[in-house]
């Protein structure tokens, strides 16, 4: 691994770490764009679930909007902003998307609440919905289906890996003067430099 890459990932760690002490109500929210054949640009709000040299994961149903989206084109930007660290922190990262494995998501949808994990195979995410009858039932139906033993991950159901081509810390300052440092990757090469505010 990169040394500047390595460092990139120290940062963000520290800062992660930061942002969950700082009274944070969700410190792994995080913003996640992505793009479908149509060119207009998606955005929402999801967790962060882990990341390491590999990468940056979330989980999320495959035939949501997202999911079809990054299925057409691999690409997501994630954006953190931390307003209780010093002026305020952000973190840009832009990179390809790639699945994670069938053992990770195993193990991660393993250990999510059970009516979480119910929930995963009762919502049609990102579909239309008649009314919250019709999910209360799926939802009632599902339960029923799985009474008594464990809820297996649903087929449709896994996570996202964003593997960085790019990482940008944003630092707040007076008058505008934000800091930013900029770690990229270019032909394989990690770089950093300064970006003016």
């Amino acid at each position: 691994m990169s040394d500047l890459y390595a460092e990139a990932l120290e940062t963000f760690r520290e800062l992660l770490d930061q942002a969950k002490a700082s009274n944070d109500p969700e410190p792994t929210a995080m913003t996640v764009a992505t793009v479908g054949n149509s060119g207009r640009p998606s955005a929402r709000t999801v967790l962060l679930k882990g990341f390491d040299q590999r990468g940056f994961v979330f989980y999320t149903n495959f035939e949501s909007r997202k999911g079809r989206q990054l299925a057409i084109n691999p690409q997501a930007a994630l954006l953190f902003h931390w307003k209780m660290l010093r002026d305020g922190v952000q973190v840009k990262i832009e990179g390809t998307v790639e699945p994670v494995s069938a053992a990770e998501a195993d193990a991660y949808f393993a250990s999510r609440p059970r009516d979480s994990q119910i929930g995963a195979w009762a919502s049609k995410q990102s579909q239309t919905l008649d009314a919250r009858e019709t999910l209360e039932t799926r939802i009632a139906e599902y339960e029923q289906k799985f009474a008594g033993g464990e809820v297996p991950r649903p087929p449709h159901w896994s996570g996202f890996r964003v593997v960085p081509e790019l990482i940008e810390f944003w630092y707040g300052a007076r008058f505008r003067l934000h800091e930013r440092q900029r770690y990229e990757r270019v032909d394989g090469v990690w770089h950093r430099r300064m970006l003016f505010p």
